[in-house]
């Protein structure tokens, strides 16, 4: 039996081209899982259950990658146990058949290139941060060294607050103290939080 897999990260977002992909290949759309759930999830009750439901003989479809897991590590481990478990597994946008061995190569000679190039581009921005560093760039929340700058920052804050046109994250930022201490200090100018 061919079952397939879809998910969507937002709620606003739909399956439609998803669904479209998987019937076109042979699934039929009662087959069809679903999920609206970021990749990275490990609560996802459509893909449980998919797993669940798959014996072995089956073919599970997916139409891309990035949609059965967002991590590598969790995608090939999947992958592995849908294939010990006798069940074929696709990737229709990739071209890949994980049940044949050039499947498999090409799999995992994917998954190596996309780890090359998140730890090439980990090293590049710590190499960054190192550069930026040596020419005097601060990184972290911005110090406030008197206080009176401090309590006029903090009143600012309260003032960009109380009207609203900013957000929140950028208004603490600009008050130089943490959140739970902005949140104290607008109970403590009687501001309803």
């Amino acid at each position: 039996m061919e079952y397939g897999y879809v998910r969507v990260s937002a709620i606003d977002q739909n399956y439609e081209i998803q669904i479209e992909k998987l019937v076109a290949y042979g699934v039929k759309e009662e087959n069809i899982f679903h999920d609206k759930a970021s990749g990275k999830d490990k609560e996802r009750k459509g893909l449980t259950l998919l797993m669940e439901t798959l014996q072995e003989g089956d073919s599970l479809i997916v139409y891309k990658l990035d949609r059965l897991a967002r991590s590598m590590r969790h995608l090939t481990n999947m992958a592995h146990e849908l294939h010990e478990r006798g069940i074929r597994l696709v990737f229709i946008n990739e071209q890949i058949d994980f049940s044949t061995s050039v499947g498999r190569l090409v799999f995992n000679m994917m998954g190596s290139i996309a780890e090359f190039e998140r730890d090439i581009i980990s090293e590049r921005v710590a190499e960054g941060r190192v550069r930026a560093k040596e020419r005097g760039v601060r990184f972290g929340r911005r110090r406030v060294e008197d206080d009176e700058t401090k309590r006029l920052a903090l009143e600012n804050a309260i003032e960009d607050y109380k009207e609203g046109k900013k957000p929140l994250k950028t208004i603490i930022a600009s008050s130089g103290v943490s959140r739970p201490t902005f949140y104290k200090k607008l109970r403590q100018y009687e501001v309803i939080v």
